[in-house]
């Protein structure tokens, strides 16, 4: 009989952790329904004592989504559990989650505590979030760090307190995959009780072996996984969704299933891709551009001859049509809608028309319209609120000539022109957008990225804009790699400039 593996979902929390990668609340709850179409078990819909926008967030996902339980993370502090449960009040399903740091670096240095008074606090806050809840999960902070004996103390102290689901993180990717499943596997073997809750993994991928190690602890006796879509997270991510899925979906002989739609795995990564401005490398496991490509002759061949000589994966099966239609110039609403839909975005029919019209203007600049570039076309609306905007962009360059760049700022309706000259046609624009805004600002960072390949495809630019000592983050997509990048700076100064 198939034992149940249950899908944690928190790209709305430690995911939108990432610098730069922060969703308003319309995107999240854009996000959240597309994780209970996908079918996870729990969506982490974030910090509601961390800021009132995370509060709200919460509330909102709470009212949008039905079937998913919706979780929200606290510190082992009253307020933060008072706060989390308030937060939670329209949830069908709600979830507190509460925990504390339990290895030897955090007890000393993080809290300057000791052993037993960390054990008195960890049964001390879900006793108190069990005030609110009969599902409260209880993670051990750093537990991949924490010795295993007193881990077991603790884990059986807080089932004791009520905690249906206890945490076992990884919190800094430090564990090798054999290290962490025995740690769970100790956990199953020596903790009384340890048949009334569950065990969760939470990997980072801070030495690359989150998958690894999330698969050790649910051979071992976990079953529940905490991911997010694309492997998104602080550092170097977290645990990817749709590598643990897929992994069972293909190792049938574990007898581990989820619940998860997979064949909505492919268009919900290009979604959170999109909302989130940041790329999927090509090399991704399951959704890379590269995932199902093959360029060795002998591949090709045998791929043609019988599929599953180099795929051990239908991308059927995680979205990818082979046969999807393809998009040109010549293609009508309609077929912009289907891939639309594909993708997990409906759109009313007045904003369908309006990207419609860029879609044809994009499509008589390239020959070949992608996924991304369908996504980057439905975001540019948000791009329409703010203050500032590049009304035009005219740049002079060439070999023996000194690049000059003319510019038209729309402020808050008011038209400003400058013009600037620079060491390359980009550094003229930037600083023909600086000559208008005249603030100190410093570019920390600047990454130009093709979505996919040719002369003609849409460029990404991603900008880290320093001012008064904060870093802002900037994003556009154009096929004028020129304008994409004005567009970026500007989109990083209309975080500061009010």
């Amino acid at each position: 009989m198939p034992e149940r593996l249950f899908v944690f979902d928190t790209t709305l929390r430690d995911g939108e952790q990432v610098p730069g990668c922060q969703l308003n609340s319309i995107e999240k709850i854009q996000v959240a329904k597309a994780l209970e179409a996908l079918g996870v078990d729990v969506i982490e819909a974030g910090f509601p004592v961390s800021s009132p926008g995370d509060f709200n967030s919460v509330v909102e996902i709470s009212r949008a989504v039905t079937w998913p339980t919706i979780c929200a993370l606290t510190r082992a502090v009253e307020k933060d559990i008072d706060v989390a449960a308030e937060s939670l009040k329209y949830a069908k399903r709600g979830r507190i989650h509460t925990g504390i740091g339990t290895s030897d670096y955090h007890i000393r240095y993080k809290f300057n505590s000791n052993q037993e008074e960390i054990l008195e606090r960890a049964i001390a806050c879900v006793k108190y979030a069990k005030r609110y809840t009969e599902d409260v999960e209880f993670y051990a902070e750093d537990a991949g760090r924490t010795d295993n004996e007193y881990l077991a103390r603790i884990v059986e102290a807080v089932i004791k307190a009520g905690a249906t689901v206890v945490n076992i993180p990884d919190t800094t990717g430090y564990c090798l995959p054999d290290e962490y499943g025995a740690k769970i596997r100790y956990l199953m073997e020596n903790v009384n009780a340890i048949d009334k809750a569950v065990l969760s993994t939470h990997c980072h991928n801070d030495l690359g072996m989150a998958t690894a190690n999330t698969i050790q602890g649910v051979l071992n006796g976990a079953r529940q996984v905490e991911v997010t879509i694309n492997g998104i997270g602080e550092r170097a991510g977290n645990t990817s969704l749709e590598e643990v899925v897929m992994i069972f979906k293909s190792h049938k002989e574990t007898d581990i299933v989820t619940n998860v739609n997979a064949n909505r795995i492919y268009g919900l990564s290009r979604m959170v891709s999109s909302l989130m401005n940041m790329p999927v490398q090509p090399n991704k496991a399951i959704v890379g551009r590269n995932a199902f490509a093959h360029s060795s002759g002998i591949h090709q061949d045998g791929v043609l001859k019988h599929r599953e000589s180099y795929e051990i994966i239908d991308p059927k099966d995680v979205g990818i049509d082979d046969n999807a239609i393809v998009l040109t110039a010549r293609s009508g609403r309609a077929a912009l809608k289907h891939r639309l839909q594909l993708l997990g975005t409906e759109l009313e029919q007045d904003k369908l028309d309006v990207v419609y019209d860029d879609f044809l203007k994009l499509a008589d600049r390239k020959k070949n319209i992608t996924d991304d570039d369908v996504l980057m076309l439905v975001g540019k609306d948000r791009a329409a609120m703010q203050r500032i905007k590049l009304e035009y962009l005219q740049v002079t360059s060439g070999i023996g000539l000194k690049p000059v760049a003319s510019i038209c700022l729309l402020i808050a309706g008011e038209r400003f022109e400058a013009a600037a000259s620079g060491n390359g046609p980009v550094d003229a624009a930037i600083k023909a957008v600086k000559s208008i805004i005249n603030r100190s600002m410093t570019i920390r960072e600047f990454l130009i990225q093709a979505i996919d390949k040719g002369s003609d495809d849409m460029g990404k630019v991603h900008m880290q804009v320093e001012h008064n000592g904060n870093i802002y983050y900037g994003f556009s997509a154009n096929t004028d790699i020129i304008a994409a990048s004005a567009e970026a700076f500007i989109d990083a100064i209309n975080k500061f400039v009010k």
